[in-house]
């Protein structure tokens, strides 16, 4: 087994238990519209969601004093400013036998989405969008424009889309902090599960600090996981708080025949709050890369070794070319089995990165995520039973693709 690489790392599930992406986006729908619910969009329109009632009123009276809303009070005010995500793009298909020409289907794709401001942004995931030729957003009056792409993180699943509607005419959902976030928390979900519009479920979070594999094969990281019912067509709608606050965005369910377990995953909110703001900014987002390979260890395992620190992480590979590489970060060569469990012994034990101790690859991944290509990081590490400090400077993963 390859240990686990910061910032590029293939998770490996078990084939009883996949994780499987939530929407529509990227399934195939020809054929298939009524059962997913899609059909012809209604004509394109400036106007949009409501004005706030009743509910709405009673929401902001309960937040202002501090307590949980009620769901129902959470769907009425949170509700409008959800939206549905239409894509159609043309897959070309080729006879491998050569003996027929290449055939274009067309395929559609749902999602969900969020208005996040006035100008017209939407938060969805890349993945609901990739590849699409036409995006279109329908909102809880069921009227229907078109969106354009502003830009995509397939490091991270998070895409950002902008429609031309009147500011009067959109409602912005409230952006909450995932950093607050505790398992047992009640949270909300809203979207458009196999293609039911505007559906809400609620359950709570069932574990924080989870890790999962992005489109491009990267780690998410800190991601929030919840029991909440979610599904295909869920994918890019928020998962909101007990005050109605997004803290984060629905990206993936585990599942052994496609359908909701009760295991599913949330892009938190304060990564995609930085995403979102560089992608607007600059149509694009830049992450840093360290290039290495690196496996932690628990005290009885460094014991056993004779290790010179209790814990710390075994360096077991590093890129050519990589920062890494060029601050002479060793890797092991000798590899061991205990308990069922192989370690690479034999190259550099990092103890500390930016004067933070490093007991999991995780804590490893959250300091370079905090960086920007062409910063340093200070990693403090053994080689052997002398400890160095080395100096390393970050390089860049690819970029992602402006829309």
């Amino acid at each position: 087994m390859r240990p686990q690489r910061t910032g590029l790392l293939i998770l490996v599930a078990s084939a009883a238990l996949v994780v499987a992406a939530i929407a529509g986006g990227a399934a195939a729908l020809t054929g298939a519209a009524l059962i997913w619910g899609i059909g012809k969009s209604s004509s394109a329109s400036q106007t949009a969601p409501a004005a706030p009632g009743d509910a709405d009123v009673a929401a902001a009276r309960f937040r202002r004093v501090g307590r949980p809303l009620t769901i129902g009070q959470i769907y009425q005010r949170d509700r409008p400013g959800v939206v549905r995500v239409s894509t159609e793009s043309v897959v070309r298909q080729r006879d491998p036998f050569g003996l027929f020409p290449t055939m274009a289907q067309e395929q559609r794709g749902l999602g969900s989405g969020f208005v996040t401001d006035k100008s017209g942004y939407i938060v969805t995931n890349y993945h609901v969008v990739e590849g699409a030729q036409k995006i279109r957003v329908s909102f809880s009056n069921n009227e229907s424009m078109a969106a354009r792409v502003v830009g995509v993180d397939p490091s991270t699943d998070v895409a950002v889309l902008k429609v031309s509607a009147e500011s009067r005419a959109l409602r912005p959902l409230e952006l909450g902090d995932s950093d607050t976030v505790h398992v047992g928390d009640a949270v909300v979900a809203i979207g458009n599960p196999l293609g039911y519009e505007r559906t809400v479920t609620s359950g709570i979070v069932s574990a924080t600090g989870r890790a999962i594999q992005a489109p491009n094969q990267s780690l998410i990281d800190q991601v929030i996981q919840t029991d909440a019912a979610i599904n295909q067509g869920n994918s890019g709608g928020p998962l909101l708080n007990s005050q109605g606050r997004v803290i984060g965005v629905n990206t993936q369910i585990a599942t052994e025949n496609g359908g909701n377990v009760g295991l599913g995953f949330a892009i938190p909110i304060n990564t995609v709050k930085d995403v979102a703001s560089q992608i607007i900014d600059k149509g694009s987002v830049e992450h840093a890369q360290l290039g290495l390979y690196a496996q932690a260890v628990e005290p009885d395992v460094a014991r056993l070794f004779h290790l010179p620190a209790d814990s710390g992480l075994l360096v077991a590979d590093v890129d050519p070319g990589s920062g890494a590489a060029k601050a002479g970060i060793r890797a092991g060569t000798q590899h061991v089995t205990v308990d069922g469990e192989t370690y690479v012994m034999g190259g550099d034990l990092v103890v500390a990165a930016d004067g933070r101790p490093m007991r999991t690859v995780e804590a490893l991944r959250e300091v370079v995520a905090h960086k920007e290509p062409g910063d340093a990081i200070r990693l403090q590490l053994y080689r052997g039973t002398a400890k160095h400090t080395v100096h390393v400077k970050l390089g860049r993963q690819p970029s992602s693709p402006r829309g």
